[in-house]
C-alpha cells in the first residue's frame, strides 16, 4: 500500500465509490471532506488506517494543499447546485476545480481525475452547465493530462433521481415534472467509479469522456419504468413550462430574500433551463466502451435498492409467489 491518493469528496455519492474501488486495488486512499467526522464510514473500505478521511476546505489553498500533500494521484468529486453563496456554482466548479489541478501541478501529482457532467458547455442556457465547461477549462489550463468524466444523470441506491420520484409515487396522488420529454442516459454510480480508477491508474488517455448506460429514455418512461419496479403506478403530469417557470422564480425569490435559509429544493430557474437539454452522450464523446467498461443496465440494479417502496417491501416477492399457490 504504497501508493496514496487523495479523493475531494469522498465521502458523497460518487466519491464513496471510487474510494472503495481504490482500496480494493490496494492504494491508500485520503478521503478530503468538510466533516470528517461524518464520514468515518469510508474507513470500512479497506485495512486499518488504509482509507483515512481528512478535513479540507476546498475554497482555500493551504487546506487543498495538506489534504494532497504526498499523493500520487487525486481525484475532485466535488459539486453543488448552490447558484449563490460561498458554494456556489462558480466557487466550486470553476475556482475551486482550477485550484485543486493547479495544486496538483505544483505537487507533482501524477493523475487527475475531475467529475463533470453532460452538459458541460459553455453556452448552455444554464448557469450549471457553463460552470462545469469554465471548470473544465481551468482544470486543463493548470494540469493538461487531466482525464475528465462528464456523466448523465448517475443512479445507484444513495442516488437523488429514482430514490425522489419513487418516494413521491409513493406518497403522492400524481408525479409532477417539467419537460417530460426530455431524454436521459442514465449511468451506474459504480461504473463511474471502474472509469475514475482507470484514470487514478493511469490507464486512460487524458481527456474527455461522456458516460452514460446502455439506455437511452424520456424523462415521463424513467419514470414509468422506476414506477414498475416500485409497483406503484401513479400518472406522471408534465407541468407547462409557462406554468413552473413563475414558480421556479418564486422560490429562488425566497430562497435569495431569506438568505438561502429557505432552500429552494423543489425547482429552479436554473433546473428548468437544464432539463431543456438532451442528457445523453453525444456521437463523437469518447465513452465507457473506450475505456473498456460496459455499462450496466438499469434493470439490474434498479430492484436492488428501490424495493423498499414497494406496498409490502421486501415482501413483495413473497406475497406474489403465495398467489400462485394451490388450495389443498
Amino acid at each position: 500500500m504504497n501508493k496514496l491518493v487523495t479523493i475531494y469528496g469522498g465521502s458523497g455519492f460518487v466519491g464513496r465509490y471510487i474510494a472503495r474501488r481504490m482500496a480494493r486495488e490496494g492504494w491508500r486512499v485520503r478521503v478530503a471532506v468538510r466533516r470528517p467526522n461524518e464520514a468515518l464510514f469510508v474507513k470500512t473500505y479497506g485495512l486499518p488506517g488504509q482509507v483515512e478521511p481528512v478535513f479540507c476546505n476546498i475554497r482555500d489553498d493551504d487546506s487543498v494543499r495538506a489534504a494532497m500533500q504526498g499523493a500520487d494521484a487525486a481525484v475532485n468529486c466535488v459539486g453543488t447546485f448552490d447558484l449563490r453563496g460561498n458554494n456556489s456554482f462558480h466557487m466550486i466548479h470553476v475556482r475551486a476545480a482550477g485550484r485543486i489541478a493547479r495544486i496538483a501541478a505544483e505537487q507533482g501529482v501524477q493523475n487527475l481525475v475531475h467529475l463533470s457532467a453532460i452538459g458541460a458547455d459553455a453556452n448552455s442556457p444554464s448557469r450549471y452547465g457553463q460552470s462545469k465547461a469554465e471548470g473544465e477549462a481551468a482544470v486543463l489550463e493548470a494540469f493538461p493530462g487531466a482525464v475528465i468524466l462528464r456523466p448523465s444523470v448517475i443512479f445507484g441506491a444513495e442516488d437523488k433521481f429514482f430514490n425522489r420520484f419513487a418516494e413521491m409515487s409513493r406518497t403522492w396522488a400524481f408525479v409532477p415534472v417539467v419537460r417530460s420529454e426530455t431524454k436521459f442516459q442514465p449511468v451506474y454510480v459504480d461504473d463511474v467509479a471502474q472509469a475514475a480508477v482507470k484514470g487514478v491508474l493511469g490507464q486512460a488517455a487524458p481527456g474527455v469522456y461522456e458516460l452514460g448506460g446502455p439506455d437511452v429514455a424520456t424523462f415521463r418512461k424513467l419514470l414509468k419504468k422506476m414506477q414498475a419496479v416500485i409497483q406503484r403506478w401513479r400518472p406522471v403530469v408534465n407541468m407547462p413550462t409557462f406554468v413552473m417557470a413563475p414558480v421556479a422564480t418564486l422560490f429562488d425569490v425566497i430562497e435569495f430574500v431569506t438568505a438561502g435559509i429557505l432552500r429552494n429544493g423543489l425547482l429552479t430557474r436554473d433546473q428548468l433551463a437544464s432539463l431543456g437539454v438532451p442528457n445523453v452522450v453525444s456521437d463523437k464523446a469518447r465513452t465507457l466502451a473506450d475505456l473498456g467498461i460496459t455499462p450496466t443496465a438499469m434493470d439490474a440494479v434498479l430492484p436492488e435498492y428501490l424495493w423498499r417502496y414497494r406496498p409490502s417491501g421486501q415482501y413483495a416477492a413473497i406475497k406474489a409467489s403465495a398467489k400462485n399457490l394451490r388450495k389443498v
